[in-house]
This record gives structure tokens, C-alpha cells and sequence, in this order.
């Protein structure tokens, strides 16, 4: 459902993304780790089309992101760490909006929407402008609009970012009931306890080069490790770091 192919990016001297080969299949759930500056943003901006790779290519379902954007972009959702939302909408208002932008007619948005918004207690804030709701309710409203027209693959970078634990529970809950049925979710997080609670595979990006990629058992294979996913990463980077 996703594959990246030999993906590169240059910004002048600065190699981002280094040669990246990469499949993950149909519902897995693959966590991408690596430190500050590793290249996980650059990598994920490359698989959602966002920037232009310097080569190699990213395709999501088979279609190429760059020369098949439209068909590649309606398999997909992707919420940055940071969402943009329009300001001035209510949530039901972004809801619809974002459905017609997927081609959903009006009693497919209207049923998602409300079942989404059951699940991530969103209901008293529906009707509200989002420029006066708090980050961790924003960051709600952007997941469910991601979900609204059932994305075959769902990236999603720093997803617990503003959440309190009840609701970080409910995130963790609805990607992996997603994931099991079928979704291909791609999470980038600087938190090793989500990787090691909900995914199937892990990737370690360290300077723009995917140094590891394996279930946790064969990362501490990888690494020599027998510890937790903090010591494995660790001794991974700076394995990587020493070369």
C-alpha cells in the first residue's frame, strides 16, 4: 500500500532523505522513529506530495504520488503534527467541507461525521469556530476529518500531540480497529511506548538513511539489544552515528 523507491531529497549540500526503499503493506501498522533532524518529516512530505523528491518515487496503492497525484491522494489521509484548519468553520462546517473535497455525497459525510465525532467526544464542539478551541480538541477534529472518506492509508506525524490520556486512548484505539481492518497507518512519533504498544513494524531513519527497519523482536536482533525499544534505538543510532 505504500512504497518508497530509492526516494532521495537535497536541500543544496543537505542530503534529507538517503536513498529509501520501503514497502508496508495492506493494514500493517509502521511506526517511523528516528532523532531531531533525522529526515522523518522530509520523508513523510515525500510520500504525501507535499515536496518533490530530488529522485526515486512514493506511491501509495500503486499510484505514483507525483504523476498520479488525484488517484493517490483519494486512498489517503494525512494529518501533520500541526493541522491547518479554516478558522473560521465550525466543525460540522470543516466536516463537510472536507467530504466534498473527497466527492462523498451528503448522507455519507453526514453519517461519518457523526459517528466520528460520538467516538472522539467531540459533540459539544461541533458547532463552535475552531480558531477558539484548545490544540488537543483541534488535533481531535483533524483526525476525524482525515477518516471521513475511509482512507486506504492514514499517515499521521506526532499523533498524541496535545492530548490528554483519555483521549490518546481513543486515537490509539481507532487506528488500530482501523488498521486490523484493512488501513495502512503510517505514525511518525518521538514516542518509543506508542511504537512499541501498537505497531507491527518499526523504522529507524538517523540522517536522512533508514538504518533499521523490523518488529521489535528483530530489531533487538538488529541492535544486540535484549532491553526495551529505547535501548534498541539507542544503540541503533549510535551504531549509526559511529559509522
Amino acid at each position: 500500500m505504500i512504497e518508497l523507491d530509492h526516494l532521495v531529497k537535497n536541500f543544496g549540500d543537505l542530503i534529507a532523505v538517503n536513498d529509501v526503499s520501503l514497502k508496508i503493506a495492506r493494514g500493517e501498522f509502521f511506526a517511523l522513529l528516528g532523532p531531531n533532524a533525522a529526515g522523518k518529516t522530509t520523508m513523510i512530505k515525500l510520500l504525501t506530495g507535499l515536496i518533490k523528491p530530488t529522485s526515486g518515487s512514493a506511491r501509495i496503492c500503486g499510484f505514483d504520488i507525483q504523476t498520479q497525484p488525484l488517484e493517490a491522494r483519494r486512498r489517503l489521509a494525512y494529518v501533520p503534527d500541526f493541522p491547518f484548519l479554516y478558522d473560521k468553520l465550525t466543525a460540522w462546517e470543516f466536516f463537510r467541507f472536507t467530504g466534498q473535497l473527497f466527492q462523498l455525497d451528503a448522507a455519507r459525510i453526514e453519517k461519518n461525521s457523526r459517528e466520528l465525532v460520538a467516538r472522539f467526544h467531540l459533540a459539544e464542539f461541533v458547532d463552535r469556530p475552531l480558531e477558539g478551541l484548545s490544540h488537543g480538541t483541534r488535533q481531535r477534529i483533524a483526525i476525524v476529518s482525515a477518516l471521513l472518506h475511509d482512507p486506504e492509508v492514514f499517515v499521521i506525524d506526532e499523533p498524541m500531540v496535545g492530548l490528554d490520556p483519555q483521549h490518546a486512548r481513543v486515537v490509539k484505539d481507532v487506528l488500530k480497529e482501523r488498521s486490523l481492518a484493512g488501513m495502512t497507518v503510517l505514525i511518525s512519533t518521538h514516542q518509543l511506548s506508542i511504537a512499541e504498544e501498537m505497531c507491527d513494524r518499526i523504522g529507524i531513519i538517523n540522517g536522512g538513511k533508514l538504518i533499521a527497519v523490523g518488529t521489535r523482536d528483530e530489531l533487538r536482533q538488529q541492535s544486540g539489544s535484549a532491553g526495551a525499544l529505547e535501548e534498541i534505538f539507542l544503540s541503533l543510532t549510535a551504531a549509526a552515528d559511529a559509522k
